[in-house]
């Protein structure tokens, strides 16, 4: 059959699409962001006889992955790509125009050309898991943010944000119970809980942020892509002899989970054996306070990939720095 390939520049309220017919011509069509765009771009599809094509998109922080999830249920083939895959593919191309709509149409030619690995949907309880955990965050920032706004509000205003903070409170209570309930029953996020609550540092809040993002560890090849998906690899700078960056994260990835990362890899240097093997020997090395922490951040996400992988419980012998 005629291969169809789809790419989509992706943005919070809409999504550019780009259908390159088996031909090499193009079809573009915009859509919201939402179940009812979704259900357009279906129809859209089917119309110009595009039932399963090859799909591609970037991961533009979290907003690609409604959509990812009712197309691959549709039974199309979804990639999902490094932002920087599809920039340094268009600068081979000599592409100087951006916009969505030639965004798109360069996303549909790189999945044309290079074929990129199928992403992989994570099951039901995955994706409930991973939308109480953003919810729980949610609220979390919000109680913050009165906390703040209590300190210094006037008298006037106080007993209803002191009131709002009490709902809040109650909120992520109840929130937290319902995804500790929502693991124990089930029993291969349940197992798996118990193999990140071997790992010393690692809290129950933070094992179930790493669930619903790692609970499927066959959805990456290695570590390494583990940790690019978090946005923890390093990023060098170096050209000839003269031109020696600093290393630093990419911070291409899933930024609310490097933020979940941060007061994990802080107890775990600070509080755990392991840790303060690690960072002593990274800091015996002259290594930076802040470097320490983005190693450890990304040290985690490779005892987490282990320990899932393996199914066996974390073992410090294997780990001390």
């Amino acid at each position: 059959m005629p291969t169809f390939h789809l790419g989509m520049d992706v943005a919070k309220a809409k999504l550019d699409c780009a259908l390159r017919l088996p031909d090499g011509k193009f079809k573009s069509k915009v859509v919201e962001n939402n179940p009812p765009g979704f259900q357009a771009l279906i129809e859209w599809l089917e119309k110009h006889g595009a039932t399963t094509p090859r799909v591609c998109l970037e991961a533009t922080g979290i907003y690609w992955e409604a959509v990812a999830e009712v197309l691959a249920a549709h039974g199309m083939t979804v990639s999902v790509v490094n932002p920087a895959q599809i920039k340094a593919f268009g600068a081979s191309r000599l592409v100087r125009t951006k916009t969505d709509r030639v965004d798109a149409r360069l996303i549909a030619e790189f999945c044309a050309e290079r074929s990129p690995e199928p992403w992989q949907a994570p099951s039901p309880s995955e994706q409930a898991l991973h939308a109480m955990v953003l919810r729980l965050e949610a609220l979390q920032t919000m109680r913050t943010q009165e906390s703040h706004r209590l300190a210094v509000a006037r008298e006037a205003v106080k007993p209803g944000i002191a009131e709002h903070i009490e709902w809040l409170d109650k909120q992520i209570d109840a929130l937290a119970k319902t995804i500790r309930d929502h693991i124990n029953d089930d029993p291969g996020l349940k197992d798996k809980r118990a193999l990140l609550d071997s790992i010393p540092g690692v809290g129950e809040r933070t094992i179930a942020t790493l669930l619903a993002f790692y609970a499927n560890v066959e959805r990456f090849g290695n570590a390494r892509q583990a940790v690019a998906f978090a946005g923890l690899d390093p990023r060098h700078h170096e050209s000839g002899s003269s031109v020696k960056g600093k290393p630093r994260l990419s911070k291409v990835g899933h930024a609310f989970l490097r933020k979940a990362l941060y007061m994990p890899a802080m107890v775990t240097l600070y509080k755990t054996a392991w840790g303060k093997r690690f960072r002593e020997r990274l800091a015996a090395s002259g290594k930076p306070p802040k470097l320490i922490i983005g190693a450890m951040m990304r040290k985690l996400v490779h005892v987490v990939f282990g320990v899932l992988k393996s199914g066996k419980m974390f073992n410090p012998a294997l780990h001390g720095g």
